[in-house]
């Protein structure tokens, strides 16, 4: 994400059209429908089939460029009762000017306070540590020592605020830098090799802005950067669908995290409120969890007239789609095996923590769909569930008795569902 996309006014620089073309090109995801299997195919979730341990749902604050969450906000989107988010993962800068550092604490403490996660990427080295070359503005290389100095020492200044980084980034989008420093590929495993040791926390490499695989696959083939990495970073602009697998990285990237660090789908033109466009964000969580198999799903700005949160502090129907996930799969629990896509325009992801089952079901068809679920080894007596549609929000609905771990569902027309069995 670049500076000028912060839009104090909401107002975006020329170069931003870059991303722009990549739709008239076709690079934006083309939301493809997976073949789907016959009408009324009945969903099997599978308790026992794991796939991937979630870390989180969250998104960015970044007090330079728009202002701080106020207090009531940062309970909006980190608490989770009625009417919140409950979002587990918070993404901060590291300024490059220690001076503001200050600026970002207040929102990290009350995160963690109630037990998210706090992130944090660089856009720049301090001026003092780059220098300009043909493609731009670099790290110098004789620099590295003191850049990774730099990074923990944010790292230890955070921590003597009562904030212990989760994981702090090497660079945020390094294939995308127009205003801020851009690294090869070369260059990150290289730093990784000898310098990230340094830093007292995870580190997460390389955040390409587009999933390029480019980026990443040297460091998943060199055993000693790989060995300093603790998670592979990726943004999902303009990232086809069929570039959410990652094969290289199931093969290499074992003891490994695979974070979605950085979106915001379909655009930032649209209210986060436009129905049911909104739902292509209940579709885009499905494909980067199911399909990209990431363990964590990290929106752009927190509070945006696109974005969960609205201006006035309110979810927005975008949020309400990162909030079926959120809510309900909290850290640590694991998606499951379930039937994808049963009936074509309807998405289906499965989890569970222990016996509780959570299922959420995107439905983007025209029609309600009548679905039947059935949990392999369930003996609940019934499930609970929530709803949002054109016209409600996380309404929960009366529960629906199961009989042999299985149950019928009526799916509205343009709905998203978290259907929960314990």
């Amino acid at each position: 994400m670049t500076p000028q996309r912060n839009e104090p006014r909401d107002q975006r620089p020329a170069h931003v059209s870059r991303r722009s073309l990549l739709a008239l090109g076709g690079a934006l995801p083309v939301l493809a429908v997976a073949s789907p299997a016959a009408a009324q195919t009945t969903v099997t979730v599978e308790p026992n089939v794991v796939q991937q341990t979630i870390q989180g749902f969250g998104g960015m604050n970044h007090t330079v460029w728009i202002s701080d969450l106020t207090a009531a906000q940062r309970d909006t989107a980190f608490g989770n009762g009625a009417g919140q988010l409950g979002f587990t993962i918070l993404r901060i800068p590291v300024h490059e000017d220690r001076a503001n550092w200050s600026r970002e604490v207040a929102t990290a403490q009350r995160a963690v306070a109630l037990g998210a996660k706090v992130i944090a990427s660089p856009w720049n080295p301090p001026t003092s540590m780059t220098e300009s070359f043909s493609g731009g503005k670099r790290l110098r290389y004789d620099q590295y020592g003191a850049y990774a100095t730099h990074l923990n020492d944010f790292n230890t200044f955070m921590r003597n605020n009562g904030v212990n980084l989760y994981a702090i980034s090497v660079q945020n989008e390094p294939d995308y830098a127009h205003e801020w420093t851009a690294w090869t590929a070369a260059e990150i495993v290289r730093f990784l090799k000898e310098n990230s040791g340094a830093i007292g926390t995870k580190i997460i490499a390389p955040e390409s802005f587009q999933y390029r695989k480019a980026l990443s696959d040297p460091i998943l083939n060199d055993p000693q950067a790989l060995a300093n990495m603790d998670i592979l970073g990726a943004h999902l602009y303009g990232t086809q669908n069929a570039d959410f697998p990652y094969p290289l990285f199931q093969q290499k990237g074992g003891g490994k995290e695979l974070w979605m660090t950085e979106v915001y789908h379909p655009n930032s033109s649209d209210s986060a409120d436009l129905w049911p466009n909104a739902l292509d964000v209940g579709e885009h969580l499905h494909r980067a969890l199911v399909y990209g198999r990431f363990q964590a799903y990290i929106w752009w700005y927190i509070r945006r007239g696109y974005g969960p949160m609205r201006e006035d502090g309110q979810i927005s129907k975008r949020g309400a789609n990162m909030a079926h996930f959120s809510k309900f799969v909290r850290p640590g629990y694991q998606r499951i095996t379930a039937t994808a896509n049963p009936q074509s325009n309807l998405y289906i992801t499965g989890f569970k923590s222990g016996s509780k089952v959570v299922v959420v079901a995107v439905n983007k068809g025209t029609s309600s769909v009548s679905q039947r679920f059935a949990i392999t080894g369930s003996a609940a007596p019934s499930v609970s569930w929530w709803l949002t549609d054109a016209s409600r929000t996380l309404a929960q609905q009366s529960n629906i008795g199961l009989s042999g771990g299985a149950y019928t569902a009526q799916l509205p027309a343009r709905s998203i569902t978290t259907f929960v069995t314990n």
